[in-house]
């Protein structure tokens, strides 16, 4: 009898590990991504693979992205920051395999392996920060322009301001 219980509890062990998935266990498929830009207050879209709008808001936010596109296809996203005074810039986010998803190997979990986590994307991951860092815009105004330092060769000036000229010595 005790051996009949024996053989039971390897077969319960040998089956369980069998069908384990690891990531999906042990990770999500949905990460919160950490949104920010320097400056702050930047207006952001996140776009995904397909060019649909998935979210928008003001940094610092923090959203929620699915790892997965598909069946054994992680997603990618692009995020573009905007501020008025500041160049755009984009970022990219994309999935990544997650170490759990190799434990499926080591653990024999072969159909977590094949199937459970690639079906429920657990088999990705997502970096938990977005970050932008803005640059200063060169402005397009022309009341701007004025003040700023402008260096012209003489053939550059027109003729009617070549008589103010005061030679710098």
């Amino acid at each position: 009898m005790k051996n009949s219980i024996k053989i039971k509890i390897i077969s319960l062990i040998l089956s369980v590990s069998i069908f384990t998935s690891c990531a999906t266990i042990v990770s999500d498929s949905d990460y919160v991504v950490q949104v920010s830009s320097n400056p702050s207050d930047a207006n952001f879209k996140i776009t995904n693979s397909s060019g649909t709008v998935i979210q928008t808001g003001k940094t610092p936010a923090s959203v929620s992205l699915s790892a997965k596109k598909g069946f054994f296809s992680g997603a990618k996203y692009n995020i573009s920051f905007d501020k008025p005074g500041f160049a755009s810039q984009n970022v990219q986010v994309s999935a990544d395999i997650d170490g759990w998803y190799i434990g499926n190997l080591l653990f024999g979990g072969f159909i977590g392996f094949l199937i459970v986590d690639p079906l429920t994307g657990a088999m990705w991951k997502l970096d938990p920060v977005a970050n932008a860092s803005l640059s200063k815009s060169i402005s397009k105004n022309k009341e701007a322009d004025q003040k700023q330092l402008h260096i012209l060769t003489l053939d550059q000036i027109p003729q009617n301001l070549k008589g103010k000229l005061v030679a710098i010595k």
